[in-house]
């Protein structure tokens, strides 16, 4: 058994991004500052949007990005509900409605196909998850909203470097980033919204920033303009050059950070691929480069007594950390008292949830790391 523990995620963060986040809290601007706007360039350079801007959260970019559509009483939003609760969280307290569409029960991601049969004249906005750095098939949900006239944005949570088809997540359309710890690059808290609809960021900039009609630094003004007015009342969801600073290096080392994620996963889907109780998830065709942001397997229950949360359990005994992503929302206590949602009407959603669990995956990790947590789960299935 392992001596220490080995955690499911844990950023890597150079001495060089220590120093960079020194010089930040040195320079006596802090806050939303030029790091903020460098870091926002940055990022477009990097998925080649039309712009992007930086937030305190990618939860705060789906706020935003609702009100920023006119969600609101009587809108239904399609989206899965094998997803963390936070976009479902947001559809609700902007009154709307959000409508559950299954996923395909081996990726984990949704399609045209599933979506379609759920579009009412009261949909407004169609949210696809892009899932543990594999790519939803994008084409097909865009043709389909695009002929019924649905906005469409893309939960790329897990998606910072994934590519679609040759193409970088976020280049076309709307998409919402997060830069939480576990995510392939972080800025300790955060989140980004990228588009091509400039009318949409630019209602996002003001509305993350109480509402003003100029961002919190202007390069012009080194700062922002005392006269400043607000145009309609806002929120305070504006990322730090704190933490924008540490995003700079980290976006980086993403090339190198998801090639030291593929090796980890390519060597547990060798190591697993005998271990008839442990089901990866399959990588869709359509996704050019997978980001591995998570390596997400499932507990096959039918093949031993121990349950997911057990199995889970036994791990942690031997010093191997996991992680549950997700629980799908419609079996959390308020949905299941709010939602008129019965066992079976999600039945891909519903399996998975059941058995669904994380195993450790982070750039620091070695292989004999990957070999000790395919041991644990060999000894546990033994025993």
């Amino acid at each position: 058994m392992r001596k220490e523990f080995l955690p499911f995620s844990r950023p890597s963060i150079s001495e060089s991004e220590i120093l960079a986040v020194g010089e930040v809290l040195r320079s006596g601007w802090i806050t939303t500052g030029p790091k903020t706007a460098q870091f926002e360039e940055d990022f477009c350079s990097y998925c080649g949007c039309g712009g992007a801007v930086a937030l305190s959260s990618a939860t705060a970019g789906m706020h935003l990005a609702l009100m920023a559509l006119n969600i609101g009483p009587g809108d239904e939003v399609i989206t899965p509900s094998m997803t963390w609760v936070s976009t479902v969280n947001m559809i609700v307290r902007m009154g709307a409605t959000p409508v559950f569409v299954d996923i395909d029960k081996d990726t984990l991601m949704t399609g045209a196909d599933l979506i379609e049969p759920l579009i009412t004249e009261r949909t407004k906005l169609i949210i696809p998850v892009h899932f543990a750095g594999a790519a939803v098939d994008m084409a097909p949900i865009r043709t389909l909203a695009a002929a019924r006239a649905i906005a469409l944005v893309e939960d790329a949570a897990h998606a910072v470097g994934t590519e679609y088809n040759g193409e970088e997540t976020g280049r076309r359309g709307t998409a919402i980033f997060s830069f939480h710890p576990i995510k392939n690059i972080t800025t300790g808290e955060g989140g980004i919204v990228s588009s091509d609809n400039e009318a949409l960021l630019r209602t996002i900039r003001s509305l993350k920033f109480h509402g003003l009609g100029v961002d919190a630094h202007d390069r012009r003004q080194q700062g922002r303009s005392p006269q400043a007015e607000v145009l309609e009342p806002g929120f305070k969801y504006n990322m730090m050059d704190i933490s924008a600073v540490l995003g700079l290096g980290q976006l980086q080392r993403l090339p190198e950070f998801i090639a030291k994620r593929t090796v980890l996963a390519e060597q547990y889907l060798e190591l697993l691929a005998d271990v008839e109780e442990i089901l990866p998830l399959r990588v869709p065709a359509v996704t050019s480069r997978h980001a591995w942001n998570l390596f997400v397997v499932r507990l096959d229950t039918e093949r031993t007594a121990l349950t997911r949360d057990q199995f889970m359990e036994e791990l942690k005994k031997r010093n191997i950390g996991t992680g549950l992503h997700f629980r799908a929302v419609h079996t959390q206590q308020y949905y299941r008292k709010t939602m008129p949602l019965k066992p079976g009407m999600l039945p891909a959603t519903e399996w998975n949830s059941d058995r669904i669990f994380s195993l450790p995956l982070f750039p620091d990790m070695t292989i004999d790391d990957v070999l000790s947590v395919v041991a644990a789960i060999k000894e546990v299935l033994c025993s």
